[in-house]
């Protein structure tokens, strides 16, 4: 190993034989660095997921723009829409077909006695309003009462439950005191405000949420016609649709919309970026004791190269070796860890936590630039020490 490393630099890696030189301070050091870099993949990966789980909903949509209450921050808030909003927006050149989807949620109790939040999607029968096969071949089963399409997505809920349902035996449970009949299945996947997802009928919604009007939808889906001009027909909708109580965008201004509000301004968000931050200051803070111990421990031999003229850059260089060591040799169990517990957080909590190629790059840069950072810091004492009170 010091053998490559001298070829690599081009001179004797006296940071790397000083590292090893002390391998119970090397073993800490690298424990630290590996902590730090988990942590860091951690909250990445459920900020990630938060990121994620708030797209595939719009995902599954058929919709090419999303009209909704001015005040919509995310799917599940906003106030409700005037349904004559919709024949506005059909009156639009270009505009081909449009539905009302209405949003609820609901408590699924199951039968050891623990609840599964749902959301709940209200839509016509005869419209397609959503392009998962699913939905799409359960479309003739809403036209019946009380029946419901189910996300096999939903977390914490037993497999057999959904093989059963797509083997043709549908389930019954009880909810909002009415009987709901599961009898059909898709899959979009449980998020951070609900453990999956429910598709029904309007004319069912209706009758599971009383309070709610079929005259107040939550969201208007429009499909445009294949040769309209995306933007002409979004700047006459703009211009025909009151700005005081809807607004029109394309499902995935929608979608920004929707994940910037969650990632900042609500507390789940928020948390995740402290957790990053935290880790980065737990990272740096080891390192630096590591490094400073190190330069301390040393201070007498740098003193007698800063008296023969060495400049400060060669100890600079030293350190830097160090610190590049260290982020090198911790990123590696790092990123290994984390990908067994990305796993193992994907299969509990059924949370869509995976690691896109681009994350660890960022990770190993962030971890190298943290350990440069704590090498600078260290060699500041070093910088001001005069040779002749050093010895």
């Amino acid at each position: 190993m010091t053998a490559l490393i001298e070829r690599l630099i081009g001179r004797l890696p006296i940071g790397w034989l000083q590292l090893v030189h002390k391998p119970g301070r090397l073993a800490a050091a690298l424990a630290g660095v590996t902590f730090a870099n988990v942590l860091v993949f951690m909250q990445l990966g459920f900020l990630g997921a938060l990121v994620e789980s708030i797209r595939l909903p719009y995902a599954a949509m058929n919709a090419d723009l999303l009209v909704s209450a001015s005040d919509m921050n995310t799917l599940a808030d906003g106030s409700p829409l005037p349904r004559n909003r919709m024949a506005e927006a059909l009156s639009v050149p270009g505009v081909g077909a449009a539905t009302p989807l209405l949003y609820g949620k609901l408590d699924w109790r199951q039968p050891d006695g623990t609840i599964r939040t749902l959301d709940v999607f209200g839509v016509d029968p005869a419209a397609p309003a959503f392009r998962s096969p699913g939905i799409e071949a359960g479309r003739a089963l809403l036209q019946n009462a009380d029946v419901a399409l189910i996300d096999r997505g939903t977390r914490n809920v037993p497999a057999a439950l959904f093989e059963g349902i797509e083997r043709g035996e549908p389930q019954r449970f009880e909810a909002k005191g009415r009987t709901l009949t599961v009898a059909g299945t898709f899959r979009i996947g449980g998020g951070f405000s609900a453990d999956g997802y429910l598709v029904v009928s309007d004319q069912t919604f209706l009758r599971l949420f009383p309070q709610r009007v079929a005259s107040a939808p939550n969201h208007i889906l429009l499909r445009l016609e294949h040769i309209a001009d995306r933007s002409d027909v979004i700047a006459a909708l703009r211009a025909i649709l009151p700005a005081y109580d809807s607004v029109v965008r394309t499902v995935d201004e929608a979608v920004a919309r929707d994940q910037a509000f969650q990632t900042t301004q609500r507390p789940v968000g928020l948390v995740f970026g402290f957790g990053i931050v935290i880790g980065v200051l737990v990272g740096v803070i080891i390192v630096y004791q590591v490094l400073s111990t190190d330069v301390a421990d040393h201070l007498r031999e740098y003193a007698t190269f800063k008296a023969i003229g060495y400049r400060q850059r060669f100890f600079l260089g030293i350190v830097f070796e160090e610190a590049l060591m260290l982020a090198l040799l911790g990123f590696i169990p790092g990123i290994l860890i984390a990908l067994a517990l990305y796993a193992a957080v994907a299969a509990v909590t059924g949370l869509p936590v995976a690691m896109p190629p681009t994350r660890p790059l960022l990770v190993l840069g962030g971890t190298i630039l943290m350990c440069a950072a704590s090498g600078a810091i260290a060699t500041r004492r070093l910088a001001r020490a005069d040779p002749a009170e050093l010895f």
